[in-house]
């Protein structure tokens, strides 16, 4: 029988997201960064007048609204105008390079991207950039353009009612890398994320008492969804910039957040900071990490620096957060948790049958919260549900208590550092290289990182030897952090029955590299 987590009673109404804010505390803080801070009021005020400017503008309830920002106040508020305006939040990875945010806009068909001017060069250099409907709109300008940020949330806007959307309308497309292609648009609904918002309250037991420290992107399903959680239940957030030490532990210093939530490689960094001492953490009574698997390495040095647990979670863009181990209960090390209120889960073989708890198996899952379709992609999306369900691609076991255990990655994603990577992206930008025949990259196990790229390669008789770092370099030209960080040359590339590079094969040559590694 599927495992099921408590159940939840209905959706958060996304529309009401400032809701307990305003009335318990409109001139509290809502949101703080090192250099400012906004109240309730500051921000129902903001995102109305960009709310109510961009329908100025001409869109339309529905168009999709995509965005390249860093983390800032001003991105929460656009997500928030977005809500309130019923328009498709469109968020772009802002390490993005141009044929990305090409892919990204096209695949959208976003009507207009608000962007940061420091990314002003990369921009320029898209094909689609200048030929959106209602172009770009600036953040953080001083050339003196008059379509920014800033210059909407300050201008009256049109007399235009804001109203709540329809349930069943797209509200946000994350891009996520599949494992045979380019990024698809995972899009989830006003309810289907008015679900994960409710079911993030509970699992997180979020409270008005709580100070929120996404620290992890908020172009990214986990730190937006936590966010706006945290917004929904009248908590507070404090929002850093970047996922560095100095940056990070200023945060903690300055607001005292309770909950905390960092990418594995962040957060080891962040222990093994020399500047990290152990009162940095007293005010926390949550650190929460996922995207990745956790290490026992990572666990002992955060232990010992912090001197309580992290609480592992699991998830992905499809779904939201589906596990967590419960923050009042038992934390397992080394399990991601039991299912969180609204989700379903079914352990199966490869021919669909479920599997008893203690056996691995492919992880099915089912919630309210689950993605509505890919984005323009109704092939994608038929393979990826079956009645209901949603094939997750991941290996899991149950344990008798509920605990799921991660087991593997049956897709072939390189997570690197929270990024998701397709590794034919990768082989596509080494195979211009005159003197690359074949290319197979994967992922290697990396303590801190997760995964690192690795190219297998075979070099062209005819061509002169070019040296490791000068390929990781060509590569990093076209495809930015996705380059790898190895290279190994081989005399034969390995290949499938079907004639195709056998990812399989190298994958198996890594981790048996990766053994004997460990044995030395």
């Amino acid at each position: 029988m599927p495992l099921s987590g408590s159940p939840l009673d209905k959706p958060f109404q996304l529309f009401d997201l400032l809701r307990r804010g305003l009335e318990s505390n409109a001139d509290g803080v809502a949101i703080a960064s090192l250099d400012k801070q906004d109240t309730w009021r500051d921000l129902s005020r903001a995102s109305d007048r960009l709310a109510a400017n961009l329908l100025g503008l001409g869109l339309q309830a529905g168009d999709r609204v995509a965005s390249l920002m860093p983390n800032c106040d001003a991105l929460l508020v656009h997500y928030i105008a977005c809500v309130k305006a019923g328009l498709v939040a469109t968020p772009l990875n802002y390490r993005y390079q141009a044929p990305e945010i090409d892919h990204a806009l096209e695949v959208s068909e976003a009507s207009i991207l608000l962007a940061h001017a420091e990314r002003d060069a990369d921009i320029a250099k898209t094909k689609l950039a200048a030929k959106l409907p209602l172009g770009v709109i600036g953040y953080g300008a001083s050339d003196g353009r008059s379509r920014t940020y800033e210059a909407f949330i300050k201008q009256d806007p049109p007399a235009i009612e804001l109203r709540a959307p329809d349930p069943a309308a797209p509200a946000i497309i994350f891009f996520t890398s599949g494992s045979t292609g380019p990024a698809k648009g995972v899009t989830h609904s006003f309810e289907t994320f008015g679900w994960l918002v409710a079911s993030i309250i509970e699992s997180f037991e979020l409270t008005q008492n709580d100070i929120v420290l996404p620290g992890s992107s908020l172009s990214h399903i986990a730190g937006l969804s936590l966010s706006l959680a945290a917004v929904a239940a009248g908590a507070r957030i404090s929002i850093a910039r970047t996922f560095d030490g100095d940056e990070l532990l200023s945060v903690l210093r300055k607001d005292g957040p309770t909950v905390l939530m960092m990418l594995p490689a962040a957060l080891f960094s962040l222990a093994r900071d020399n500047g990290a001492t152990r009162e940095d953490f007293t005010s926390l009574r949550l650190c929460v990490s996922g995207g990745d698997k956790v290490s026992a390495e990572l666990e002992r040095e955060f232990t010992e620096l912090a001197g309580f647990r992290i609480d592992e979670g699991y998830g992905m863009s499809e779904i939201g957060w589906a596990t967590l181990n419960p923050p009042s209960g038992l934390n397992k090390l080394g399990s991601i948790g039991t299912l969180n209120p609204g989700y379903a889960a079914s352990i199966r073989n490869e021919n669909g049958k479920e599997l008893a708890a203690g056996e691995d198996g492919r992880l099915w899952i089912k919630s309210p919260s689950d993605m509505v379709r890919y984005w323009n992609q109704p092939e994608a999306t038929e393979v990826t549900f079956q009645d209901g369900w949603l094939d997750t691609g991941d290996q899991m076991r149950i344990d008798d208590d509920g605990y799921l255990w991660f087991r593997g990655r049956k897709k072939q994603i390189i997570v690197h550092d929270g990024s998701n990577i397709a590794p034919q992206e990768v082989e596509e930008a080494l195979l211009e290289h005159p003197a690359v025949e074949t290319v197979g990259v994967v992922g290697v196990y990396n303590l801190v990182h997760g995964e690192n790229v690795r190219a297998y390669i075979t070099l062209r008789d005819d061509a002169a030897r070019p040296t490791s770092q000068a390929l990781i370099r060509f590569a990093r030209e076209r495809v930015g952090y996705k380059a790898p960080e190895e290279i190994v040359v081989l005399r034969e590339m390995p290949v499938n029955p079907a004639g195709k590079v056998d990812r399989v094969t190298l994958k198996r040559m890594a981790e048996e590299q990766h053994a004997d590694t460990a044995l030395r």
